[in-house]
């Protein structure tokens, strides 16, 4: 899906996170284009109203393969390209720069990027998860996601809890992908491109280990990047009763790329 502006500086490229859909972002795609921005978006595999198994991914290499459509996509304007990825679509942006080579990236946002569970699996649940994955890849269990949990704004969570396209089950085979996608991104760090990044992670996250994203930024060898947390914010900053603060400290960053 794309969002004109008409007579754009740029394009930002929308990633969104697990269990959702990009149709949850269009508050997000109009502050964008105000701002002078086209922003290309879709559903990711096993998401919203992709075909296929809802809650499940062969590879995270298929989420990867998404992700740089879209940024082709972008890029086929001639026009700066601003990346902006929220939950597991921050680490789906991360793992895209860190394995393919793509040029006219001027930026990347991301928003309380999934590099680390607050409440991962027990320990048993892990282990059996692993065995199942092989042999029952597609088994299905409870994502663990509570809408409470996501944004403190009572009509995002009303929204969402009612939403058909929210997906509340996800196999052990996504499960072992995420986790193995989490670990290449804290193993090779030098691998991320030396682009200008800012990270925004919210400061009451019950969903993505603040710590771990933390860790991750500062071992980056990234010449100009930023660290924002939003104290006291759930996991959604762009859903949060506080979301034009967000935005505000989004555009501002983007602006000194893009004047």
């Amino acid at each position: 899906m794309e969002v004109g502006s008409g007579g754009a500086r740029g394009t930002v490229v929308i990633v969104h996170g697990a269990g959702e859909h990009h149709a949850r972002y269009e508050w997000l795609a109009n502050r964008w284009n105000e701002h002078g921005f086209d922003v290309i978006m879709g559903d990711l595999p096993g998401q919203g109203r992709t075909r296929g198994r809802r809650g499940h991914v062969p590879s995270f290499d298929y989420y990867l393969d998404t992700a740089e459509e879209w940024i082709n996509e972008a890029r086929t304007s001639q026009l700066p390209v601003i990346l902006v990825g929220h939950s597991m679509g921050g680490l789906i942006v991360i793992r895209t720069l860190m394995e393919r080579k793509i040029g006219l990236i001027k930026g990347a946002i991301l928003s309380s990027p999934c590099l680390g569970l607050t409440e991962p699996p027990p320990k048993v649940k892990e282990i059996s998860s692993k065995l199942l994955h092989r042999v029952m890849p597609t088994f299905s269990a409870d994502s663990g996601l509570k809408t409470e949990h996501l944004t403190r704004n009572e009509e995002i969570r009303e929204a969402y809890s009612k939403d058909e396209l929210r997906v509340t089950k996800v196999t052990v085979r996504w499960y072992q992908e995420l986790q193995k996608a989490i670990k290449i991104a804290h193993r090779y760090p030098e691998k991320f491109p030396d682009i200008p990044l800012m990270v925004m992670q919210s400061g009451a996250d019950f969903v993505v280990d603040k710590e771990e994203v933390r860790a991750w930024f500062d071992l980056l060898p990234v010449q100009e990047k930023y660290y924002k947390e939003w104290e006291g914010l759930y996991h959604e900053l762009f859903n949060e009763p506080e979301r034009n603060s967000v935005f505000r400290h989004a555009i501002g960053f983007v602006n000194l790329l893009i004047p």
